[in-house]
């Protein structure tokens, strides 16, 4: 099988940028994709900067689009919405990762026919501190908690440096407002099974006058919050069987005592407990019941999203420009 050429020969690859306050490294961000991807259009969405980033980004040649619903979650919506493109390469506006190999991510994609490449996020060696010892924690134990719910074999799974093939980002249905957006752009590949892969890049130290959005606390647990949810949707006869089992083990627990008694004396002693076990026992059977008939409505909805990335062609590589 001949290998495919390489990108350079792809008619439409777009650089899409999420930006919020980054008038000082912007200009840095946009000059790095246009040396690494020279054949790429680049797009800045600017969430409602009151630093000046879109002027800057305007100025130095991206197409800039605002978008006033704050959230990193609504700018990729946006963004997946409004560029038109076969590849896309998707990039924080803050100058922390490292692009000058775009390129050779973007043969990888084309010649292996992934629809997903993530950039897993190390240290660049100069300053140790570039890539927080508590971020790094907290993103080993979410990225675990996913690989166990939901398989696959992340290392990184809030990395905000990705490459996607249309077909990714046209059947995607964005739903996050903030950063707990790269969780759902990891489930979804999982979910429908699509071919990926990461690759190790440099992590940079921030440019000097800006600052991390991100908040340790309040962000981590709002992607706690979206696996739980992405859990219960996406794996509801597992959630629901769960919940069963601990209802019927306490039931159990609780009516264990009685029955003793029960058979000791012929009376139950303590007739509320007999029925809040009887209720907790019934519980767990409707659980059960629920996660059965919310697997075939989660079946239902993935076979639809797996028919609508089908109905994307997969793009034809050829040497014409």
């Amino acid at each position: 099988m001949n290998p495919m050429p390489p990108s350079a020969a792809f008619p439409r690859i777009a650089v899409v940028i999420p930006c919020f306050n980054e008038a000082n490294a912007i200009a840095t961000v946009i000059a790095d994709c246009r040396a690494a991807l020279p054949q790429a259009s680049i797009h800045v969405f600017d969430n409602a900067s009151t630093d000046g980033t879109a002027a800057v980004a305007r100025a130095h040649g991206a197409h800039v689009a605002h978008v006033a619903l704050r959230g990193k979650g609504n700018v990729v919506r946006r963004m997946f919405a409004d560029v038109e493109a076969d590849l896309y390469v998707m990039v924080d506006g803050d100058a922390t990762y490292d692009v000058t190999q775009a390129q050779r991510m973007v043969d990888q994609l084309l010649r292996e026919g992934l629809d997903m490449i993530v950039g897993a996020r190390m240290d660049d060696g100069r300053n140790p501190q570039t890539y927080r010892p508590g971020h790094r924690l907290g993103n080993r134990m979410l990225t675990s908690a996913v690989s166990g719910l939901f398989g696959g074999s992340f290392s990184d799974m809030l990395s905000g440096y990705r490459i996607f093939s249309r077909r990714y980002v046209k059947s995607f249905p964005a739903s996050a407002q903030g950063f707990e957006t790269e969780t759902e752009l990891t489930v979804h590949a999982l979910e429908l099974r699509m071919a990926y892969a990461e690759v190790p890049v440099p992590y940079l130290a921030r440019p000097e006058g800006t600052q991390s959005k991100l908040s340790t606390f309040r962000d981590g647990r709002r992607i706690l919050m979206t696996i739980a949810r992405l859990f219960v949707s996406e794996r509801p006869l597992t959630f629901f069987s769960i919940l069963a089992a601990i209802l019927a083990l306490a039931s159990l627990l609780l009516a264990l005592p009685l029955f003793v008694v029960y058979v000791q004396t012929g009376l139950v002693p303590r007739l509320p407990t007999a029925v809040l076990a009887t209720g907790m026992m019934l519980s767990g059977m409707l659980s059960l019941a629920c996660g059965a008939i919310l697997r075939t409505v989660t079946l239902g909805r993935q076979e639809a999203k797996r028919l609508i990335y089908l109905s994307i062609p997969r793009p034809r590589w050829t040497d014409a420009p």
